[in-house]
């Protein structure tokens, strides 16, 4: 299923769908962030996705940076909830969806770098090697959020 992402575009189609969604920032030993390049955007991306039925978030997140990365995780905290309603993500199977999502800080505690069908390439970034790939700028405020280190968790 391929996407396409609107930001903060005056073109954007009306969302007919809001979907409970998860992020997470995955850093390494040498402060590198993970990353994958999606499969349906070619976009470099946070690995994250939809909640399940049956699922807290907290699970949510764990198994997608399982299926997209190879990583197992740890949750360390909330970095931010993620609401915009001008970030509309339109789907080819006909669902426009407005961002809901929440950013985790998570620690890798086991696993192997794997690229998945979900992902053409997965990788660890330095931060300014970031601003180089193609990636989405919601991904960006999410990075930018995580190196601010609050204490408390961001609303955007």
């Amino acid at each position: 299923m391929g996407r396409k992402d609107y930001y903060h575009e005056k073109n954007a189609p009306t969302p007919n769908s809001i979907v409970a969604a998860a992020s997470a920032i995955v850093v390494n030993d040498v402060g590198e962030v993970l990353m994958h390049k999606r499969t349906d955007n070619l976009l470099w991306s946070l690995p994250g996705g939809a909640m399940d039925f049956g699922e807290n978030i907290e699970q949510t997140i764990i198994r997608e940076v399982k299926e997209e990365t190879g990583f197992d995780v740890i949750v360390n905290k909330l970095i931010g909830t993620y609401t915009d309603p001008d970030h509309i993500i339109q789907y080819t199977n006909g669902e426009v969806r407005q961002q809901f999502s929440l950013c985790f800080e998570c620690k890798i505690i086991g696993g192997n770098l794997t690229v998945s069908s979900e992902s053409h390439e997965v990788s660890f970034f330095k931060i300014t090697d970031i601003l180089s790939i193609n990636a989405h700028p919601a991904q960006m405020v999410r990075i930018n959020d995580y190196l601010l280190n609050q204490e408390k968790a961001l609303i955007r």
